[in-house]
């Protein structure tokens, strides 16, 4: 059976396997023009030549940044592209990456140290300080939907010191707000005023117990509050439209300390 040597070049099978995916994988690649086999063995075989690897591993860093192939394919053939600068750019969004998952692994980390001391109260404990309109279901929503996140992971700590005294005071200074926040909403307060931003602030800071709230965060929570029927009915049984001016108020607030609520992102 034939079997390439170094010096002529990687069958797809060797090629494949030395750089960790599927002869399939290369297939494609080669079909969409991506990676071609450029050698060939004296035999007639078509091979994976030193170039085509390195090539190879370009286009799985790029993949790994999550980049479509289409782009990735015009990156690597761009005539005026320098290739050092480019290897200096992938390796520096590399560290990010390793970065940021590292951050991630600390915060399962501190999920689950938190979670062995029990980070949240019984389901009836929760609708007794909360109140009737209470979905204990929330705090598992929200759980699937942000756990992997630096603020969950901040919630999860800080949750794990609070005992039913602790969440008892939160929960009132939850009402309390809310009744001022209805109050100005019914009161025609405008958003972007002194008072309006006061308040948007104590809502900033109550947002802030659970998990450290930027302006930007709190941008994209008050654009929330407009988009999601649950937020809106929530608030408007409180006082006609406060949904709408709630949004209305972080964002004029927002935007004093320098936030596009339109673009802003959670950051």
């Amino acid at each position: 059976m034939f079997r390439e040597t170094d010096a002529e070049g990687l069958t797809v099978g060797r090629a494949a396997a030395l750089v960790g995916v599927s002869v399939k994988t290369l297939h494609h690649w080669d079909a969409i023009g991506l990676v071609h086999p450029s050698g060939r063995t004296a035999g007639g075989y078509r091979v994976y030549s030193g170039d085509d690897v390195a090539r190879i591993h370009q286009v799985l860093v790029y993949r790994e940044l999550g980049l479509p192939l289409a782009q990735i394919g015009r990156l690597l053939d761009d005539p005026e592209a320098d290739e050092r600068e480019q290897l200096l750019r992938q390796r520096a969004q590399l560290l990010d990456r390793i970065s940021r998952l590292q951050s991630m692994v600390g915060a399962v980390d501190r999920m689950l140290e938190a979670s062995a001391t029990g980070i949240r109260l019984t389901p009836e404990q929760q609708v007794e300080i909360f109140g009737d309109d209470w979905d204990p279901a929330r705090v598992e929503e929200a759980e699937e939907k942000w756990g992997e996140s630096k603020q969950w992971a901040q919630y999860a700590e800080r949750a794990a010191d609070l005992g039913p005294e602790d969440w008892k005071q939160i929960a009132d200074t939850t009402n309390a707000l809310h009744d001022d926040l209805a109050a100005a909403c019914r009161a025609g307060v405008a958003p972007g005023s002194d008072e309006a931003n006061f308040l948007a602030e104590r809502h900033r800071a109550l947002i802030s117990t659970y998990f450290d709230c930027t302006y930007a965060m709190h941008a994209c929570i008050g654009r929330s509050y407009v988009e999601d029927p649950r937020y809106v009915e929530h608030y408007d049984q409180m006082a006609p439209d406060l949904a709408g001016w709630l949004r209305e108020a972080i964002w004029a607030n927002a935007k004093i300390h320098g936030v596009d609520p339109e673009t802003a992102r959670w950051e």
